[in-house]
């Protein structure tokens, strides 16, 4: 049984503004009916496959779990990196975890943020090579290449016995005279950054070529902490762990290396012009989502993300725009990789809307600001089904909250009581409150607050089923 683990970190700038630090691609509904890394998690699933082990960051551990039960898996393992140090200490830190679970295991260490469109000949493909894994290979997947992609590092293959080649060795992006050299042989793929292997062949391969990466993961591992259905690997010595990733710590220096060459649709969505390549086109070459109009268009993205609003091109050739309620981005399609640079500037200028979607998600649902001024804040919160705010105080604001969706179940002091639809309740300043959704639908309500100071860090947390401080 081989057990996928998703890496499911990043920064959230390829895709800005649909996607953000606070709301990586992975999360996003970016193409098709699953977010990205819904669709990896479903990917691998059947009888050859174990339950996932997710790779992630402490923000996202709720988005995680929240997602997965959406898509009905219920069994995995999360393991909370404190933060990101690129993929050789993600991937050995999983490796480790596997071992300690099942000194046998296999472990397929893929991205979580990639479109596979015939998941059925990727997993066939997983499959192809795991005879190889199990002679103890590292195997790792070429994806046949459809055009001369300066933007991917590819790989270099030999000889061939039963679909499983010689890794001859690694390529950096090429230029664009080099990548047309490769396009033009066979020997050449796409390298998608996909590893099977059993985890304790990985484990020796760390001990060989990065031993300073193993020796410090596995003092942060050793001093992990559980945390609900989390795993926390212990922040002091991970910020000790060099930032590397798998290729350059241990790919390139390996031996026992072997490619699966996968010849179906692939794409790590990289950036905005690779999303257009992705999506449905008209006869003009424009893809153009819901509430967005092209006229006189031709070879463009037009994407409008919030229903209130329309975006309409008008004479537009190769140019993306996309529209958010805070947040507009237009460019060439030639330079919609240079967003990085926009979100670098708007950090700069330290604008919120660099790293922080409208939208806050938070592990019992989510809520939004519909306005913010001086000593004044309107939101619109949601509540899952069953799930439960902190019960919390506050020491520079009152809140008054109107029900308009469902039923809330209300704590104030010493009172508990149910408000429902076009009811509201007052919540003095300093009064220990809680909200619940007591019933199976969601709950909706509007949140007026006003005080001489709103954020976000004016808690004080008594009790919390989230086991946050």
């Amino acid at each position: 049984m081989i057990f996928p683990v998703l890496l499911c970190g990043g920064s959230g700038t390829r895709l800005w503004p649909l996607s953000r630090k606070s709301y990586p691609k992975q999360f996003a509904d970016v193409i098709g009916e699953h977010s990205l890394f819904q669709a990896s998690a479903l990917r691998f699933q059947g009888d050859d496959f174990g339950a996932p082990l997710v790779v992630t960051g402490d923000a996202f551990r709720f988005i995680v779990t929240e997602q997965l039960a959406e898509v009905g898996i219920t069994e995995s393992g999360i393991l909370i990196e404190p933060e990101g140090r690129n993929t050789a200490p993600a991937a050995c830190a999983a490796a480790l975890a596997a071992v300690r679970q099942n000194p046998d295991a296999t472990i397929l260490l893929c991205p979580a943020d990639h479109v596979i469109k015939d998941a059925d000949a990727f997993r066939a493909a997983v499959l192809q090579g795991n005879k190889a894994a199990q002679d103890g290979q590292i195997v790792t997947f070429g994806i046949a290449p459809t055009r001369a992609e300066t933007g991917y590092g590819w790989l270099e293959t030999g000889s061939e016995a039963d679909g499983v080649y010689q890794l001859e060795r690694f390529i950096e992006k090429p230029d664009t005279a080099r990548a047309e050299e490769l396009f033009s042989d066979k020997r050449y793929l796409w390298n998608a950054g996909v590893f099977l292997a059993r985890a304790q062949v990985l484990i020796d391969a760390f001990e060989t070529h990065a031993p300073e990466i193993l020796e410090q993961v596995g003092k942060a591992m050793d001093a992990a902490t559980h945390d609900l259905a989390f795993t926390r690997i212990d922040p002091e010595l991970w910020a000790s762990v060099p930032d590397d990733s798998i290729d350059y710590a241990v790919m390139e220096k390996a031996s026992n290396l072997s490619a699966v060459r996968f010849d179906g649709h692939w794409s790590d969505l990289g950036g905005w012009e690779a999303v257009y390549l992705e999506s449905g086109r008209d006869e003009n070459g424009n893809a153009v989502s819901d509430h967005a109009t092209a006229l006189d268009c031709q070879n463009s993205l037009l994407r409008a993300e919030d229903p209130d609003q329309e975006l309409v091109g008008i004479g537009l050739d190769n140019i993306v725009a996309v529209a958010m309620r805070d947040a507009v981005m237009v460019a060439d399609m030639s330079n919609a990789q240079n967003v990085k640079k926009a979100v670098q500037v708007l950090k700069a200028r330290e604008a919120k809307q660099a790293t922080q979607l409208p939208v806050d998600h938070r592990p019992w649902g989510w809520f939004e600001t519909l306005v913010l001024a001086d000593r004044f804040q309107v939101k619109r919160i949601h509540v899952h089904p069953g799930a439960a705010l902190s019960l919390q105080s506050h020491h520079h604001r009152s809140e008054h909250w109107i029900v308009v969706q469902g039923t809330a179940k209300v704590t104030v002091d010493e009172e508990v009581k149910l408000v429902t639809e076009n009811q509201s309740v007052y919540i003095p300043l300093g009064a220990v409150h809680r909200m619940e959704n007591p019933g199976k639908v969601p709950m909706v309500l509007i949140e007026v607050q006003t005080g001489s100071y709103l954020g976000e860090d004016d808690i004080i947390r008594y009790e919390d089923v989230y086991a946050r401080s």
